[in-house]
């Protein structure tokens, strides 16, 4: 357990959101502000840069204490005598992340009398219950844009490793053994592949742009909103309506799409069989958009050629999850399909300079009562304002 924390402050009272975007007045105007954050041990002490990490504590202990607040910082975040939930009882403003999330259930939110705000300092804000968060009117917010550079080059790389093989090929070399027809038997080129995107957003649409010089046969996507006849036509790329034809086309298919009830299982044995047999799928977006055996097992039957991404779930995942183990029919002994690694795409340190940077601003303009940016907010005033959670 990591837990670095300031001395406690007084509860204040819960703060009512006002319908121009902004809070009332509290009773008392100090708040604390509880942030769950993952460990970084000695590699935070070498890299002072990974302020997303419990001991370098988003670099803003300073500040925010200058304001006059208190600031929490805690790894330790599952289970009902966690400090994370222990902490959230008096919390006014709680911090998660992505990469380490606290999930802010129904119960978290009954029993946090003072809560007024949730804020991700990253992407994605799945691991808060939005509709309890709406009932008692805290608003939930992200640090929209922070991440999409480091997620889609993660995600470029990651098809590019999976294509090519690269997993049997590189821990082939480092056993000090040299066998180019055991690994080049299943490297193909993405060159006229056909790539698709489930939902092309920021992210997504990064990604199409930075395939577009591999020259792939085509460039989809699937999304419930289209895209302008310009940015098709400069990134080469077309929409496809019906999901399982656009699944049914794609050699390659990049999952970047938010988590909520529409896609929350979405790729499971149904829709994995309606790809074409040795397709490879990418998921940088949320281990709960697929079903984690269902996955596994197409992999390990030559349904997909090979799985990757760094979202699973739950995260940290245990030690039976089937991703850990699973493996392609073509270098099963050398880690063939599997390109898995830590949620680490949003994290990079240049990403982190940025949701720290985002977060801040967040902060400093709940305390100003100030109108948060549009693209920062996913609820509000107890409704829903983002579209992408599918509730509008």
């Amino acid at each position: 357990m990591v837990m670095l924390r300031a001395a406690k402050p007084a509860a204040s009272a819960l703060s009512r959101a006002t319908l121009s975007r902004s809070f009332a007045s509290s009773a008392i105007a100090k708040d604390k502000v509880l942030a769950v954050l993952y460990p970084g041990g000695e590699y935070a002490k070498r890299q002072p840069k990974m302020l997303g990490s419990v001991e370098n504590e988003l670099g803003l202990r300073e500040w925010i204490e200058k304001q006059g607040h208190t600031l929490v910082v805690t790894a330790d975040k599952d289970g009902p005598n966690s400090e994370f939930a222990k902490e959230a009882v008096d919390a006014s403003i709680i911090i998660t992340t992505p990469f380490h999330p606290a999930y802010v259930t129904k119960e978290i939110i009954e029993k946090a009398k003072d809560l007024k705000a949730c804020v991700t300092a990253g992407v994605g804000s799945d691991h808060v219950d939005l509709d309890a968060a709406n009932a008692r009117k805290i608003g939930v917010y992200e640090v929209t844009g922070s991440n999409v550079t480091s997620v889609a080059e993660h995600a470029v790389m990651t098809i590019l490793v999976l294509v090519r093989n690269f997993v049997p090929a590189h821990n082939q070399y480092v056993n000090g053994n040299w066998d180019v027809a055991e690994v080049a038997m299943n490297s193909y080129d993405v060159e006229n592949k056909v790539v698709g995107t489930l939902g092309v957003g920021r992210i997504g649409r990064r990604i199409l742009q930075r395939l577009k010089p591999f020259d792939c046969k085509e460039l989809l996507y699937y999304d419930y909103n289209k895209l302008d006849d310009a940015t098709e036509k400069e990134i080469g790329c077309k929409r496809v309506e019906d999901l399982e034809d656009f699944v049914s086309r794609c050699d390659v298919i990049t999952i970047n799409a938010p988590l909520h009830a529409g896609t929350k299982g979405l790729f499971n044995k149904e829709l994995i069989s309606k790809m074409k047999p040795g397709a490879w799928i990418v998921n940088t977006a949320r281990g709960a958009i697929c079903v984690k055996e269902d996955i596994a097992k197409a992999v390990e039957d030559g349904q997909l050629n090979g799985y990757g991404g760094d979202v699973s779930f739950p995260q940290p995942p245990p030690a039976d999850h089937p991703w850990h183990k699973m493996r392609n029919v073509w270098n099963p002994e050398l880690g063939g399909g599997n390109a898995m690694t830590p949620h680490i795409s949003g994290t990079s340190l240049d990403a982190q300079a940025r949701y720290v940077a985002g977060t801040k601003d967040i902060l400093e303009r709940i305390w100003n009562k100030k109108p948060q940016i549009d693209a920062n907010v996913i609820v509000e005033n107890g409704h829903y304002v983002s579209k992408s959670y599918g509730k509008h």
